[in-house]
C-alpha cells in the first residue's frame, strides 16, 4: 500500500488523536473555566477511534500519541489502548504514547505498560502547590506527584512539559530543572502558543521566548546542542552539568514545519493537517457512511494531499497573528 507523503515530499509517519476534549482542569492557557464540552453524540466511540487509527497505521504511521483534554478521564479508554497494542505486536506501529496532566496516572501506569506504552509525556508548570492550583483551577500537585512517582515506578520513562510563562513560573526555572535531574525525567519547555478565546487571559502578557529562558540558563550551565530528532517539534540539548537532556519547543521563534511529519484527529473526527491552520478534513462522515475502510482512506489521502507548507504564528506585532479560534483541548496538544 503506498504510504501517506504530503506535497512536499515529508511522509507522515506521526497521528495525534485526541480523545476527549474534557479534561479534570482547567488551565488558564488551555481553557476558560466553564468550558462548554461537546456533546456525547459527536465524539467518535472507541471502536471508531480504533477503526480510523488502525487505518492510518495501515497507510503508514508508526507513532500514535493519544492526547485530549486529559485522554485518561475518557470512561473505558483503556479498552482502546489494549486494542492498540495489537499493533505494536505485530510491529506496524513502533510506539503507542500519551501526553497527560497526571492526575489519574496512579490509577493507569500498570494497565499502559501492560499495553505496550513505554514513556509518557506529563504537563506540568510548577512545583509550587499554591501556584499549581491557581494555573490549573481545579487541580492539585500531590496528586500529580502522586501519579509521575507511580507511572516511574511502573516502568514507565516521564518526560515533563513545562509552559514557560512571563511572570508566573519565571522564578522556578532552576527549581525545576534541578527536580527533573534529581527525579531522571526529561524536561521540555514549550512557548505559549494562541489556541482558543480565554477571555481574562492575555496571551501577550503571557508569552516568553524561550530564546530568553535558554539565554538565562546559560548564564549557570554549559548547554549543547544536540542533533536528536524525535518526530516532533522539540530541539534538544545537554545540561553538561547535569547529564540530563532538555528540549524546547518554539512555535513562535523556530519555524519546525520544514520536517513535519505529523497531523492531528480530534475526538469528533476532524483531521488538521497544521497545528496553525484552520484547514480540517471531516473523517467522521466517510468512517460512519460504510463499515468498510475504503471511503475513510480515501478522504486521508485527499486530507494529507491539502497539508500546507507550515503555520504562522507570529507575537513580534502587538497581536497574534495566525491565532486560531478553538481551544487546544478540542485539537489536542
Amino acid at each position: 500500500m503506498t504510504p501517506l507523503i504530503d506535497p512536499f515530499a515529508r511522509p507522515i509517519s506521526y497521528l495525534r488523536v485526541s480523545v476527549t476534549d474534557r479534561c479534570d482542569f482547567r488551565c488558564t492557557y488551555c481553557m476558560t473555566e466553564h468550558m462548554q464540552f461537546l456533546p456525547k453524540k459527536d465524539l467518535l466511540t472507541l471502536e471508531e477511534l480504533d477503526r480510523l487509527s488502525s487505518a492510518f497505521i495501515r497507510l503508514g504511521v508508526e507513532k500514535l500519541r493519544i492526547t485530549g483534554g486529559e485522554p485518561l478521564v475518557r470512561k473505558g479508554i483503556m479498552s482502546y489502548f489494549r486494542a492498540m497494542s495489537r499493533h505494536l505486536e505485530s510491529g506496524a506501529l513502533k510506539e503507542l504514547t500519551l501526553t497527560t496532566n497526571g492526575s489519574q496516572l496512579a490509577k493507569f501506569a500498570g494497565e499502559l505498560v501492560d499495553c505496550g506504552v513505554r514513556r509518557v509525556n506529563v504537563s506540568l508548570d510548577t512545583l509550587d502547590a499554591a501556584k499549581f492550583q491557581a494555573i490549573t483551577r481545579w487541580g492539585r500537585l500531590p496528586q500529580v506527584l502522586d501519579g509521575i512517582k507511580a507511572a516511574k515506578a511502573a516502568g514507565l520513562r516521564i518526560k515533563i512539559n513545562t509552559v514557560a510563562l512571563k511572570g508566573f513560573n519565571e522564578a522556578e526555572l532552576f527549581d525545576l530543572l534541578a527536580w527533573c535531574a534529581a527525579e531522571d525525567h526529561d524536561l521540555t519547555f514549550i512557548e505559549v502558543m494562541p489556541m482558543g478565546e480565554m477571555g481574562e487571559e492575555n496571551r501577550l502578557d503571557q508569552y516568553w521566548p524561550l530564546k530568553d529562558l535558554r539565554a538565562r540558563l546559560a548564564e549557570r550551565y554549559r548547554l549543547t546542542e544536540l542533533a536528536e530528532k524525535t518526530g516532533g517539534p522539540a530541539r534538544y540539548f545537554r545540561v553538561e552539568d547535569t547529564g540530563q537532556k532538555i528540549g524546547f519547543i518554539t512555535p513562535l521563534t523556530h519555524n519546525f514545519c520544514e520536517s513535519c511529519n505529523r497531523v492531528r484527529l480530534t475526538c469528533t473526527g476532524e483531521l488538521f493537517m497544521c497545528l496553525g491552520q484552520e484547514d480540517n478534513a471531516d473523517l467522521r462522515a466517510p468512517l460512519r457512511a460504510s463499515p468498510d475502510d475504503a471511503l475513510v482512506e480515501k478522504a486521508i489521502r485527499a486530507a494529507i494531499a491539502r497539508k500546507p507548507k507550515g503555520h504562522d504564528f507570529d507575537y513580534s506585532r502587538q497581536k497574534v497573528a495566525g491565532q486560531m479560534t478553538r481551544h487546544m483541548s478540542h485539537t489536542g496538544g
